[in-house]
């Protein structure tokens, strides 16, 4: 599929046929001296609250809602958050799923995944020996794979996350959305286009959008750190990657500490619990990896909240 596929009409459409099974997440301002900041404003977009606990709720019901699933199912590969956005979505729609996911998948999203009924693998140790397993898993049985971030129908549906802020924050001037496989920043990229200024966050460990953009293409890089269940899946799409190359102003490499400092302020100042990867974008605000102009109107995507309350920030 060509990647000028992924275009506003079509992201348009789609959220039409999904609206009944998503949640509209809400937006909260927050003043940026509240977090810890020098000054401005923040406007948070929490799909930490969408259903099944990430903003993915979106590409999974968009892909079981928009292509034709056998009667073996679909199956997808997972580090945790597009798993339990399947599972929930076929359960939903009564169609039967198989999920694998690698060992670093932490246990809150383990425990979400079984809870919506699906098959549950654990295979290999990072998101791309899942991904390989899943594959071998739809050849043998037939059922229809639904790829976390490298599809069509994936990254229309993640681009309706863009059209709800919009509508929501109209006239932002910046958008700070966290990296792993592409499939969220590059939706919401073909939704907003050059219209804002588009800031992708990864992590150190794990800077799959930065190697690709210095290489001109999509190539492997380090797949570690805290959010690896979320933000490291070896190397960005294909179907992303020249959308991003466009429309994406810079990415920035934030560290371990910086994300746990960013999930602990989300909860100390709003009592928002989001997951390593869902408190990435935040994290570049904080540690001044992106610094704001005065005046300059921010939007923060936090992006997921499968995380254990067991947990310390």
């Amino acid at each position: 599929m060509r990647a000028e596929t992924i275009e506003r009409e079509r992201i348009f459409d789609t959220y039409q046929i999904i609206r009944p099974y998503i949640r509209r997440t809400p937006v909260i301002q927050t003043a940026g001296t509240d977090v810890g900041l020098d000054g401005g404003t923040l406007s948070l977009k929490l799909e930490c609250l969408q259903q099944a606990g990430s903003f993915k709720a979106r590409g999974a019901f968009a892909n079981l809602l928009t292509r034709t699933v056998p009667a073996a199912g679909v199956v997808a590969a997972s580090g945790g958050n597009h798993g339990a956005a399947v599972a929930f979505a076929a359960r939903k729609l009564g169609r039967p799923a198989t999920i694998f996911v690698p060992a670093v998948t932490s246990a809150s999203k383990l425990d979400r995944i079984r809870g919506y009924g699906a098959q549950l693998v654990i295979s290999g140790e990072r998101y791309a020996d899942a991904l390989e397993a899943s594959e071998r898993w739809a050849a043998e049985t037939g059922a229809l794979t639904i790829h976390a971030y490298d599809q069509v129908e994936t990254l229309l549906g993640q681009g309706t996350t863009g059209l709800e802020f919009e509508e929501q924050c109209p006239g932002l001037d910046t958008l700070v959305v966290a990296v792993g496989g592409g499939g969220l920043i590059g939706g919401i990229a073909a939704w907003y286009g050059r219209r804002v200024r588009l800031i992708g966050v990864e992590p150190e460990a794990a800077p799959t959008l930065t190697r690709a953009l210095d290489a001109g293409r999509p190539v492997d890089a380090e797949a570690g750190g805290i959010a690896a269940d979320s933000l490291a899946p070896k190397r960005v799409g294909e179907l992303m990657f020249p959308i991003a190359r466009a429309c994406v102003d810079r990415v920035v490499l934030v560290s371990d500490d910086a994300i746990r400092g960013a999930q602990r302020v989300l909860w100390d100042a709003l009592r928002v619990a989001a997951e390593p990867g869902g408190a990435a974008a935040l994290s570049a605000l904080l540690s001044r990896k992106y610094q704001p102009e005065p005046g300059e109107r921010v939007g923060v995507l936090v992006c997921g909240g499968n995380h254990s309350l067991a947990s310390e920030f």
